[in-house]
């Protein structure tokens, strides 16, 4: 992972935050999320701020706000007309879901999702559909990076592999059914809040006083003060961070810290193509 100060015009990214505003499940952070990403993507990667889609309730165009048909939509302006070095972000802050399936893609037995700010009445993203969408597609040269801050999010882009940071090795994650998950020749990596069955959360431990999602601001903090790293050094970055905010008894929730620990010393999970 490496850091650009000159802007690229082959560079594009999707940040998606959905608060749910209104509704007994609303989240706090995600906007927060959306802001910091753009600032990082900006700042430290070079994006052009034209070539980054930002899908939030706060937008005024109504074909910017997180519903099910707007994040599709984006998701084929992402990958569409890409060639050789382009380079793809794509970023979800919200709600996530799991299914129990029956087709033999999961090994686990169920489905990972993502929330749309309409899912109640629209439904949910499932990831098949994500992994058809912007994983399938990817051709020689282009390489997409998804970071997925959500509940049930550690296989949400059905890719084949997964990394187990405890173990320091792959784990095989395809499908029993013998589908095919991976890319057309491109490059898939995706960085998960936590495991299938695990729970994300939002803090205001690891970023000043607001509220953030808790893998967005120790991926954040960790880049800045480190922007050319390895994906391994990423991880151990991001959990160098959050030991701290422990040691400094930052996490001042017995619950939020056992989550914490749980989730950066077991159940990170980093799939790749």
């Amino acid at each position: 992972m490496t850091s650009a100060t000159k802007p690229h015009p082959w560079k594009r990214a999707i940040l998606c935050g959905v608060s749910y505003k209104k509704r007994k499940y609303e989240l706090k952070g995600t906007i927060n999320d959306v802001k910091h990403m753009k600032e990082l993507l900006i700042c430290t990667f070079g994006f052009l701020e034209e070539n980054i889609l930002v899908l939030t309730e706060e937008e005024k165009d109504e074909h910017r706000s997180p519903t099910r048909k707007n994040i599709l939509d984006a998701f084929q302006w992402l990958i569409g007309d890409c060639r050789p070095g382009y380079s793809l972000v794509f970023f979800f802050s919200g709600h996530g879901l799991r299914h129990p399936e029956s087709g033999g893609d999961e090994l686990d037995g169920f489905d990972e999702s993502i929330c749309p700010v309409d899912f109640t009445t629209e439904g949910v993203i499932l990831d098949n559909e994500i992994n058809s969408a912007i994983v399938r597609p990817l051709a020689n040269g282009v390489t997409l990076h998804a970071l997925v801050d959500s509940c049930h999010s550690g296989t949400v882009l059905d890719l084949p592999y997964v990394y187990d940071i405890k173990k320091g090795q792959w784990v095989d994650n395809r499908p029993p059914s013998g589908a095919y998950k991976g890319t057309n020749g491109g490059r898939a990596i995706c960085l998960s809040a936590c495991a299938d069955e695990e729970m994300a959360a939002d803090t205001s431990a690891l970023y000043g006083k607001a509220m953030s999602g808790a893998m967005t601001s120790s991926f954040i903090r960790a880049i800045r003060e480190k922007p050319v790293v390895t994906y391994k050094q990423l991880l151990k970055a991001m959990q160098d961070v959050v030991d701290e905010a422990n040691k400094s008894n930052c996490l001042n929730s017995a619950i939020l810290s056992r989550f914490f620990h749980a989730k950066m010393s077991q159940v990170i999970f980093f799939p790749s193509w």
